[in-house]
C-alpha cells in the first residue's frame, strides 16, 4: 500500500522532484569554472592523495590486486552514502518554508537528495573505469551485476536519509553528532585497508557494517573477477530493505509533527 502511494505521489510530483534536483545542481556548481567536471576530478584527486599517504606512509597494500582500483572502488561508494545521507538529513529542515505553504509529501525531500547525489555518483563511475583500464585491471562479464550493489546502496541510503531527516527535525544536535559518526564509520569500513589485516575475531564486528558488504560486492567483481556469493547477494538486499522499512516507519510516524518544530 505504501509503495503504491509513493509511486502515485512521484507521478503527481515528478515535476517538483525534477526542480529540486535541478536546483541542487545549480546551487552546487554556481560560479564554478569547472562545474560538473568536479564530479570527475574530485574522486581522482582524493584517491591520489589517499593512495600516496596510505601506500607510501602507512604501507597499505592489497596483495594480488591494484591498490588504486581497490581504494577508488571503496571511496566512490562510501562517498555516495556519506554525501547523500548528510544532505538528506537537512533536507526537511531546509525546506520548512515550502512545507508551511503547500502540501507536499515530505519524503520527497530526502529522496531528491539521494537522487541528486546519485547522478553525481554515476559520473564518478567514469574516472573509476578510467583507472580500471589504465591500471590494466581486466574487465569481466560479472560487471553486469554491479547495478545490484548500487541499487542496494541507494535503498540503504534512502532509508538512512528518512531516519536522519526525521530525527534532525526534533534534535538539531544530530547535524553535529552525525559528522562524528561518519568519521568513525569511515574508519570502520575497509576503504583504505584490507579487512584481512584485522584479526579474525574483530572481522565479525566489521562485517556487521552494511557498507562493507556493498563495497565488497563491487570489489569481488571489479578486482577479483568473481561472482559474489549468494550470501553476499542476500545480505545486501536484506540490509537495504530492512533499513528502508525502518526509515519509512520512523518517518511516517513523525512527519505530521514536523510542522510544530519549525
Amino acid at each position: 500500500m505504501f509503495i503504491k502511494s509513493v509511486y502515485s505521489s512521484l507521478q503527481k510530483y515528478r515535476f517538483l522532484l525534477h526542480q529540486l534536483i535541478s536546483r541542487d545542481f545549480k546551487v552546487k556548481y554556481k560560479r564554478s569554472v569547472l562545474g560538473v567536471l568536479w564530479s570527475l576530478l574530485y574522486p581522482i584527486l582524493t584517491m591520489t592523495v589517499m593512495a600516496l599517504v596510505f601506500s607510501n606512509v602507512f604501507k597499505f597494500s592489497t596483495p594480488g590486486v591494484n591498490y588504486l582500483v581497490y581504494l577508488l572502488t571503496g571511496l566512490v561508494m562510501f562517498n555516495y552514502f556519506s554525501e547523500a545521507s548528510n544532505l538528506s538529513m537537512s533536507s526537511v529542515v531546509a525546506n520548512f518554508a515550502l512545507i508551511n505553504k503547500i502540501y507536499i509529501p515530505k519524503y520527497i525531500f530526502p529522496l531528491s537528495k539521494c537522487l541528486f547525489v546519485g547522478i553525481n555518483f554515476l559520473l564518478t563511475l567514469i574516472p573509476l573505469y578510467a583507472i580500471i583500464l589504465i591500471t590494466g585491471t581486466p574487465l569481466n562479464i560479472y560487471h553486469i551485476f554491479l547495478p545490484y550493489a548500487f541499487i542496494c546502496l541507494f535503498i540503504f541510503t534512502f532509508g538512512m536519509g528518512l531516519i536522519l531527516s526525521a530525527v534532525s527535525v526534533f534534535l538539531r544536535d544530530m547535524f553535529y553528532i552525525y559528522g562524528i559518526v561518519m568519521t568513525l564509520w569511515m574508519y570502520l569500513t575497509p576503504i583504505m585497508y584490507d579487512i584481512n589485516l584485522i584479526s579474525v575475531t574483530y572481522q565479525k564486528f566489521f562485517k556487521l557494517n552494511p557498507l562493507y558488504h556493498y563495497i565488497n560486492f563491487a570489489r569481488r567483481i571489479i578486482l577479483y573477477g568473481e561472482m559474489p556469493s549468494p550470501f553476499t547477494f542476500a545480505v545486501c538486499a536484506l540490509s537495504a530493505i530492512g533499513t528502508l522499512l525502518i526509515g519509512v516507519i520512523v518517518f511516517k510516524k513523525n512527519q505530521d509533527k514536523f510542522i510544530y518544530y519549525v
